[in-house]
């Protein structure tokens, strides 16, 4: 495999979704576009390789092949991903699980969301306990992990600095995560937060696929409940749950533990059958 950074499209990375033919969104108005065909041809399949070489914000773009030029020291023989990290898993899924962005060492390095770093650790072996995950590692892109039911997304798709993203650069990438939405809004029964930047992003997502969004927004908190009834067309309902984010810190402190993330999920698997 080719030693770019980032990562080629099409160069033999596990998953890759994208080709060298993929189309590259430059700007906000691209990622509409590009979104917004995607959707239209039903194709999901298309939409991660969309998301997967988009470069519609410079800073962000910047940073995550900083990241991926430098490394860390312990992972300094690895080839990093070092573009964004497109949504995975079952495409007919019933739980989604909303992140907030990639970690630099994790997905932007194994180019899968949580996979790689030590908040994936924590939610893999949650989520296999909780019968979502066929394993309960997930270390690298290839690894036989896949989620049973369920898909896994980011509200923004590129590692920023600090783990904190702009307001704009949310914006511009709320278009995949609303087009992915819709394309798995007819299986979808249940749509867990992982923490307060995930909550805050799924309301816009769910006004774009036709739910009525209460006023005012419900607080987020873990283990909050809100189920919205489905618009015309999708039928039944969506629940959406809350959950804290299995950050190294809030592990370590204790904020949320194992035995919290598996209530959360058992919850999740309950209400999806």
């Amino acid at each position: 495999m080719p030693d770019g950074l980032p990562v080629p499209p099409g160069s033999g990375w596990p998953g890759d979704p994208a080709t060298p033919a993929t189309p590259v969104a430059a700007d906000a108005a691209q990622v509409r576009t590009l979104a917004a065909e995607a959707v239209q041809a039903g194709r999901l399949d298309e939409l991660t390789a969309r998301q997967s070489v988009c470069r519609a914000c410079p800073r962000l773009v910047e940073w995550r092949e900083q990241v991926a030029a430098v490394k860390r020291a312990s992972s300094r023989n690895q080839q990093y991903w070092g573009r964004p990290v497109p949504g995975w898993g079952d495409d007919d899924a019933r739980v989604l699980i909303v992140g907030l962005a990639p970690a630099a060492h994790g997905g932007n390095r194994t180019g899968r969301i949580f996979t790689g770093d030590r908040s994936g650790d924590v939610l893999f072996a949650s989520l296999y306990r909780c019968g979502l995950a066929a394993l309960p590692t997930s270390t690298a892109a290839g690894d036989g992990q896949r989620l049973i039911g369920a898909r896994m997304v980011a509200a923004v798709r590129c590692a920023p600095p600090a783990n904190k993203p702009s307001v704009t650069e949310r914006d511009t990438c709320a278009p995949w995560l609303e087009a992915e939405f819709a394309l798995v809004a007819r299986s979808a029964r249940v749509i867990v937060c992982l923490g307060g930047f995930a909550w805050q992003a799924a309301w816009p997502m769910l006004r774009a696929a036709g739910f009525a969004v209460p006023r005012p927004r419900p607080k987020f908190g873990h283990g909050s409940e809100v189920t919205l009834a489905a618009p015309p067309g999708l039928g039944g309902q969506v629940l959406l749950l809350g959950c804290y984010h299995p950050s190294q810190q809030n592990t370590f402190t204790g904020r949320v533990t194992p035995a919290m993330l598996d209530e959360v999920f058992s919850r999740a698997r309950r209400a999806a059958a």
